[in-house]
């Protein structure tokens, strides 16, 4: 964060100073929201959250090194006093970036933006200065934190959006107006939010391309027809990427090692060359050809982004994290998120992964999939099946869940299926049933909490 004085942005801001005894005291480091990663010289921002109201700890932040709190009350330590804290982040983060001059690269979709924002991280931090979007701090919370941590010296700043509703990402940009907008896919994510459909997923992602100027980028996946739809929406440059023969960057010859990694040949304007994936999945072509269209966008050669993309590596947690056990078992924590896209790809790759081994997946909920819920566990419970996983253990107790225990079952491919009601009980079954040799699949929406069973079974 560039240097400031409280009293600096307190002005920015139209708010109270309470506590200080100095208002040129210098804010010299970004907020933070957690009060165990204040930074010295930083702001501690105060927000309330599911299960603790920041305000709580704002004294130990400053005891920590933070100059000051930004906080919707007087906390009894030197405080900058607003309104709304939320929007007052906003705001600071708007007023930094415009005495700032990084190129803003913003990317949004339902499946994957995590992983292709870390590779596209990876890729331009070699050429420039580049701050990225840190694990999925991608809402209207994250997205200023991440602004705040570019300095003068930033070149590109990465910036995964998230939209759960219409009018995210409208609001996302204008604190971060971007120059280059990559949209991945437009999938069932946050459908019941938008309005039911995919149009109205699509309605709400392609936000991000009308926030571009005339000279931006647009950078759109040629192979999902409602992120294809999106051209009309916008007066920048549009870079078509996919498998697609009409796609500028695309993947031809694409192949899955052993391990079920991927390796392809991408075409640019510039040339072409090999890349080898160090990711599990065929899903991560797409992900990389995302990254690569930026790249492309940027200047980048042919040669210099399959050199990049191919020693890149898993950056962001609870994305198909692969541990291996010293008994042979390997353990797979998918269990950050999961829409129908997402848990599609992680079967299809943990499948792919394990071989011959025998596989074990230990499935919870999608969540805010609304009326649709039971046909699209359903489903996933009809996959698990036809992909011939051995052994599924399904967590919660709804109708979702029962539906995708209930489809394995009956699908008669000899699917050992085992509902259970909660995480506790998974994991201890899980303990039970795992043997030598074994994989272990991990997945669910983040609500269902099987981050912490993954995490346990990969520990052994």
């Amino acid at each position: 964060m560039i240097a400031m004085t409280l009293a600096e942005i307190a002005r920015v801001l139209d708010a109270g100073l309470h506590d200080v005894p100095d208002p040129e005291a210098v804010v010299t480091a970004p907020p933070v929201v957690d009060s165990r990663e204040v930074l010295s010289g930083g702001l501690f921002a105060a927000t309330p959250g599911a299960r603790a109201d920041g305000h709580d700890f704002a004294a130990g932040a400053v005891a920590s090194g933070a100059v000051a709190v930004l906080a919707a009350r007087p906390v009894g330590v030197p405080a900058i006093v607003v309104e709304d804290v939320q929007t007052a982040l906003g705001t600071l983060a708007r007023h930094v970036l415009s005495r700032l001059d990084p190129t803003v690269i913003a990317l949004t979709g339902s499946v994957g933006k995590t992983t292709t924002k870390d590779l596209l991280a990876q890729l331009l931090e070699p050429k420039a200065p580049t701050i990225a979007t840190d694990r999925s701090f991608n809402n209207e919370l994250g997205l200023p934190l991440t602004v705040l941590r570019a300095d003068a010296g930033t070149r590109y700043l990465v910036l995964e959006m998230g939209a759960g509703r219409k009018g995210d990402l409208t609001y996302l940009t204008r604190i971060a107006p971007p120059h280059l907008s990559l949209v991945l896919n437009v999938g069932a994510a946050h459908v019941s939010r938008m309005g039911g459909g995919l149009a109205d997923v699509a309605e709400a992602k392609g936000e991000l391309v009308e926030a571009l100027p005339p000279d931006g980028y647009a950078l759109l996946n040629a192979d999902d027809p409602y992120v294809l739809g999106m051209a009309s929406r916008t007066k920048a440059e549009v870079v078509l990427y996919g498998r697609s023969a009409d796609a500028v960057v695309r993947a031809e010859d694409v192949t899955l090692d052993e391990a079920a990694r991927a390796a392809f040949d991408l075409v640019t304007p510039s040339g072409r060359a090999r890349v080898e994936l160090g990711l599990v999945g065929a899903h991560q072509v797409a992900n990389a050809l995302g990254a690569a269209a930026v790249a492309v966008a940027l200047g980048m050669s042919a040669g210099e982004i399959a050199a990049g993309l191919s020693t890149a590596t898993r950056r962001s947690p609870g994305r198909f994290e692969i541990t291996e056990r010293p008994d042979g078992v390997t353990v797979i924590n998918d269990a950050y998120n999961a829409n129908p896209e997402s848990m599609r790809a992680g079967l299809h790759a943990f499948k792919a992964l394990a071989g011959g081994r025998r596989t074990i997946a230990v499935l919870g909920g999608m969540g805010q999939q609304a009326e649709a819920s039971q046909a699209r566990h359903a489903e996933m419970g009809e996959l698990v099946a036809t992909l011939g996983i051995d052994v599924l253990i399904t967590v919660g107790d709804d109708v979702g869940q029962r539906a995708m225990a209930r489809e394995a079952q009956d699908a008669g491919a000899g699917v050992r299926v085992h509902p259970v009601d909660e995480v506790g009980q998974a994991t201890r079954l899980a303990v039970e049933l795992i043997e030598p040799g074994d994989v272990v699949f991990v997945k669910a929406s983040s609500e269902y909490g099987l981050g912490a069973c993954a995490r346990e079974l990969a520990a052994g």
